[in-house]
């Protein structure tokens, strides 16, 4: 027995330096190669390009991996961009991803790389921003490519690096993103075992990173109802089937879905009109009203009983009001629920401690923003964290938010990323 303890002693100690040698090796690669990210950082900002328009940034990057040696694949779900990294010795198949669309959102900063770019978005010119970070996201997975390249003996198997076009969705009429991505096989040939992304965040201090198991960002399904009435003078209304009156119950009604119907002490469920639109003047209740909202839901229970309980609802107050109504869900589109693979998440938080410290590496909680990163998690483990990019002399109160004229992320906070991606990748190796 007494044999066996020192055995794996020796072995954990082996581990451990292993370990030692390999962070150190990590820490010096990122130093060297952070003036490079920053570099990428800011042309991809001052040149940022719109949904399934990312042209000139799929050849930037498809370059510059090239440079590398890498086997690179162009024109992935229209725009993306696949590298392979083939270490030459057996192991799994470890995917990294970054998002690579701006926004049609017009920056305000003084920032000297700040974007003056114009682009067409449902017809009609807009400017765009990179207002969430992608620019960062992509200059990490490249720094994180060099490094993984510069250790190649090191490696154990392969790393297939993803950048993905139109994570904010597709123009209209158009499909793209993760789902695309996934339909036409990048996660095959060769077929990954595990999968991980990051985002930046603006609310989170540099050198944090913010973790969650389970259902960790939303499914969203956009939705639309279509209601029927009869048109009336509006000083007549008993003449009318009112559709306005048959939408106000409507609403009422869908919000208890989430108060009433759904247990929220397990997990948070979100069901909002955004846009209502019906009549054109205050004397006539109109023929018709149209209304979309989302859901949010973080659980497949959830997400399943209100498949369920709207169109009952949306049928049953229609028809009590003498009007007909048509559910579209969902709408346009629909992601699944962000999930983190709980025992890859609970296998990669020493990585995470090791890399950003323990104090720096926080369990957060759920979020009903969405992410299509959710697609690859359908197919394979996959880990999705949030890095921290809120310079540390800026409180949160006063940090811009995402998808705002105003965004803004330090590229101090990139380093920390670039590190995770490369740890993740070398661990998981090491322990597979």
């Amino acid at each position: 027995m007494y044999r066996k303890l020192l055995s794996l002693a020796f072995v954990g100690l082996a581990c451990a330096s292993a370990n030692a040698t390999s962070q150190i090796n990590v820490d010096e690669l990122a130093d060297k190669v952070e003036p490079d990210v920053i570099k990428w950082r800011h042309h991809f900002h001052e040149f940022p390009e719109l949904s399934n328009r990312e042209f000139k940034t799929a050849e930037y990057v498809a370059n510059y991996l090239k440079s590398l040696g890498l086997e690179v694949q162009t024109g992935v779900a229209k725009t993306g961009v696949v590298a392979i990294l083939d270490s030459g010795n057996p192991g799994p198949v470890v995917a990294l991803r970054a998002d690579m669309d701006g926004l049609p959102v017009k920056e305000q900063n003084d920032l000297s790389y700040r974007s003056t770019q114009v682009g067409e978005y449902n017809g009609k010119e807009v400017p765009v921003m990179h207002a969430c970070g992608h620019d960062t996201h992509m200059a990490m997975l490249m720094g994180a490519a060099k490094i993984l390249t510069d250790m190649k003996g090191d490696l154990k198997g392969k790393v297939k690096f993803i950048f993905q076009p139109a994570e904010e969705g597709a123009p209209a009429g158009e499909k793209g993103g993760a789902e695309v991505m996934v339909a036409e096989g990048v996660l095959k040939n060769p077929d990954v075992d595990a999968i991980f992304g990051l985002h930046i965040n603006a609310n989170t201090d540099v050198g944090k990173v913010r973790y969650n198991a389970g259902g960790t960002m939303a499914a969203v399904d956009p939705f639309k109802i279509v209601i029927h009435g009869k048109q009336a003078h509006g000083a007549y209304p008993w003449k009318s089937v009112d559709p306005v009156v048959t939408a106000a119950q409507m609403i009422m009604s869908i919000q208890t879905i989430v108060s009433r119907e759904l247990k929220l002490i397990d997990d948070a469920a979100v069901v909002s009109i955004g846009s209502i639109h019906g009549g054109n003047r205050s004397n006539i209740i109109p023929n018709e009203v149209e209304m979309v909202g989302t859901i949010r839901t973080l659980n497949k229970a959830a997400r399943e009983h209100i498949y369920e309980s709207l169109p009952r609802k949306v049928k049953a107050i229609a028809e009590s009001m003498g009007a007909e109504a048509e559910l579209t869900l969902p709408l346009d589109y629909s992601y699944p629920i962000t999930y983190n693979d709980p025992e890859l998440t609970q296998a990669m938080l020493a990585t995470m401690q090791r890399t950003a410290g323990a104090e720096n590496t926080l369990l957060s909680k759920p979020v009903t923003g969405a992410e299509d990163f959710s697609f690859f998690q359908e197919q394979v483990p996959g880990l999705y964290v949030w890095v921290g990019g809120k310079p540390l002399d800026v409180s949160e109160k006063d940090s811009p938010a995402h998808h705002t004229p105003e965004f803004y992320v330090d590229d101090a906070g990139m380093k920390l990323g670039v590190k995770l991606l490369t740890n993740f990748t070398l661990d998981y190796m090491a322990q597979h």
